[in-house]
C-alpha cells in the first residue's frame, strides 16, 4: 500500500471519529451547554426579579438556588424569598406552606418572629364576609396570639394587635350574623346558645348589647314554648 493511500485512510478515519464525537455531543445534550449559575448569581437574579414584581421569576430563581445548592449558605435566605414571593402573587395556600416548612426546618432562625406573623397574614387574608365560615379568621387569631405569646416584645407581635382585633370583630359578628338567622327563623334554643357564647368569648366588641337583648328574647319565647306543652 502506497504512503498516499495510507494517508487518505487516516483521514478518512479522523474525519470518521470527529462525526462521531459531534453527533455523541448532540445526542447527550453536550453541544454549546451553558454552565449552571452560582448560588450567588441565582440569589442575585431572584432578589431583582422580586425588587422589579417579577414574583413568578423570582420564585423560580430561589427554587433553583434550594434544588442545586440545597447546601449552600444561601439556600436558607431563597426558602424566605421564596415563601415572600409567593405571598405577593397572592398565592396564600402555598406561601402559608413555604413559611410552615421554614419555620419547621429553621426554629431558631432569626426571622421566625416574621414567619408566624406572615403565616397569619396568608390567613388573615383570606377571612370571609361574616355571612361564611369563618376558618381563617380562626386560624390567623391562633398565629397571631401565638406569635404575641412566644414573642412579646416583637415589633411583629406589636403589629399583629390590631388584626387580631379585626378577627375578634368579624367572629363576634359571625356569632350574631348566625344567632340572628336563628331567631329569625324561630329556632330560639340554638339562637340563644349563638347569643350566649358570643358574650362569653368576645365581649365589648360592638354586638354585646344587641346579643343580651336577645338573649332575654330568647329566653322568654322558649319559657312560652314550654308553657304551651
Amino acid at each position: 500500500m502506497s504512503e498516499r493511500v495510507v494517508n487518505i485512510f487516516k483521514k478518512l478515519i479522523l474525519i470518521q471519529v470527529f462525526i462521531f464525537l459531534c453527533i455523541g455531543c448532540s445526542l447527550f445534550g453536550l453541544e454549546g451547554k451553558k454552565p449552571e449559575k452560582s448560588p450567588e448569581e441565582l440569589m442575585s437574579q431572584g432578589m431583582s426579579e422580586f425588587r422589579d414584581g417579577n414574583y413568578g421569576d423570582a420564585v423560580e430563581a430561589f427554587q433553583k438556588l434550594k434544588d442545586r445548592y440545597p447546601y449552600s449558605k444561601l439556600a436558607v435566605q431563597a426558602e424566605l424569598k421564596m415563601a415572600d414571593a409567593l405571598f405577593k402573587r397572592k398565592e396564600f395556600e402555598e406561601a402559608l406552606e413555604a413559611y410552615i416548612e421554614f419555620e419547621r426546618f429553621h426554629p431558631k432562625n432569626k426571622s421566625i418572629p416574621y414567619v408566624i406573623y406572615q403565616q397569619g397574614m396568608c390567613n388573615f387574608l383570606r377571612m370571609s364576609t361574616i355571612d361564611r365560615d369563618q376558618s381563617s379568621a380562626k386560624k390567623a387569631l391562633k398565629e397571631f396570639e401565638r406569635l404575641q405569646k412566644e414573642f412579646p416584645t416583637n415589633p411583629f407581635s406589636l403589629q399583629a394587635q390590631r388584626n387580631i382585633r379585626k378577627c375578634l370583630i368579624n367572629l363576634a359578628e359571625y356569632e350574631y350574623y348566625v344567632g340572628h338567622f336563628y331567631f329569625k327563623s324561630g329556632h330560639y334554643l340554638a339562637a340563644l346558645r349563638r347569643f350566649e357564647y358570643l358574650i362569653k368569648h368576645y365581649p365589648d366588641l360592638g354586638q354585646y348589647g344587641k346579643a343580651l337583648i336577645y338573649i332575654a328574647i330568647c329566653r322568654e319565647k322558649l319559657a312560652e314554648e314550654k308553657s304551651l306543652l
